[in-house]
């Protein structure tokens, strides 16, 4: 566990907004190559936003992952963890799918095994002891304007890993696992 992870984080921010000076004008080129595949987020933790061109044709975009990365890390410790490509091509899916361009809510992405221990020995049956989370293949969403419900159908139909789903706490799970729902 990184004992300074503000440290960590104010040092990749500075080098995020230093690199993304240009980046309006780098994403809206990017974005308008045939082919670019581009995901847009909220985080109901954090508060950050993001919005990105992560690939074009069969390409993922090294700087954009990096960024995905680092956003979706684990919100309690700051640890950045690899998301599994896979899973952005599976959002960039399900909004097509949902024909939904809004951001997603993000609620949980990345895990560390520390944290995942903690959630598990405090919430009991809703934290797996293996979780996906904590290999940066699941990810806790939302997507605002469309019912929560039609949010786990449409990812059920993509058969493309597993959902779970969580009313009463508000958000749908997906993963790049093997095809299961819950």
């Amino acid at each position: 566990m990184n004992p300074h992870p503000r440290r960590g984080f104010l040092r990749t921010s500075a080098r995020l907004m230093l690199g993304g000076m240009m980046l309006p004008f780098a994403h809206r080129a990017v974005a308008s190559l045939p082919n670019a595949r581009s995901l847009a987020f909220r985080h109901t933790h954090t508060g950050e936003q993001l919005s990105v061109v992560y690939a074009v044709d069969d390409r993922y975009l090294p700087g954009a992952l990096t960024a995905l990365n680092h956003f979706l890390r684990d919100h309690y410790t700051g640890q950045v963890g690899t998301i599994d490509p896979q899973l952005f091509d599976l959002l960039f899916r399900l909004r097509l799918e949902l024909g939904c361009s809004d951001p997603f809510h993000v609620i949980s992405g990345y895990r560390c095994p520390e944290t995942n221990a903690q959630l598990k020995a405090t919430r009991g049956g809703g934290v797996a002891r293996h979780s996906l989370h904590m290999d940066g293949k699941a990810i806790d969403i939302r997507l605002p304007g469309v019912p929560l419900a039609d949010l786990r159908a449409a990812a059920i139909d993509l058969r493309q890993g597993g959902v779970g789903y969580y009313p009463r706490e508000q958000f749908v799970h997906v993963d790049t696992g093997r095809v299961r729902t819950w």
